[in-house]
């Protein structure tokens, strides 16, 4: 059984995929407590490969792919899940803070460190060896500390895509200058905010 905080159908709203129809698995619980979160842990519903498949059908028909997401969604979800997930024609994606393994099998692997986030509770630490893209949160002027060090070590990290967000929509000016001086980054945008959606 797998805790699900929620399932619903939107458009992806960051990174790479922007734009594009998707389900998504919203898994309840995580390793780290960020300042920034947007998860009621508190909530969820105990629930099989099978209920979980049932529900994307309802939530999304027609659609194809699914992001699991959180919370820290590699917690829960395992070979077990991918398999019944594929077996039903899903594509799978998975937004992991990579602090822990991923099952064998993942699609699409978003990568989002919370390693320099101040006020992080939680022992941060990236596990994973590579991803499709790394996602990371432009902190900028709001942090205490220089962005720059961590920006560094995440631009090398192995992704075939590196996107900066602006924090919450605040910061986005100076997110784009950063961006224009350090070219490895591409912008990526809360659009889903913008448009008023999920």
């Amino acid at each position: 059984m797998y805790r699900v905080n929620e399932i619903f159908c939107s458009l992806q709203g960051e990174g790479f995929w922007t734009g594009t129809p998707i389900v998504f698995i919203r898994m309840s619980g995580c390793n780290l407590v960020c300042p920034f979160c947007d998860t009621d842990h508190r909530n969820y519903l105990e629930m099989s490969a099978d209920d979980i498949i049932r529900r994307v059908r309802e939530e999304g028909p027609g659609i194809d792919r699914v992001c699991l997401t959180g919370g820290e969604p590699s917690l829960q979800a395992d070979s077990s899940l991918v398999e019944a997930l594929h077996a039903a024609g899903y594509r799978i994606h998975i937004e992991t803070n990579g602090t822990r393994p991923l099952p064998e099998g993942i699609d699409w692997v978003t990568l989002s460190p919370k390693t320099d986030v101040p006020g992080l509770k939680g022992d941060g630490t990236v596990v994973l060896r590579e991803a499709d893209e790394v996602k990371v949160v432009y902190l900028g002027g709001l942090s205490p500390e220089s962005p720059d060090e961590p920006l560094q070590k995440w631009a090398a990290f192995p992704a075939r895509w590196h996107f900066l967000q602006p924090c919450s929509c605040s910061n986005t000016e100076e997110t784009v200058a950063y961006i224009l001086t350090h070219p490895v980054w591409r912008l990526s945008l809360q659009t889903h905010k913008y448009l008023n959606i999920r």
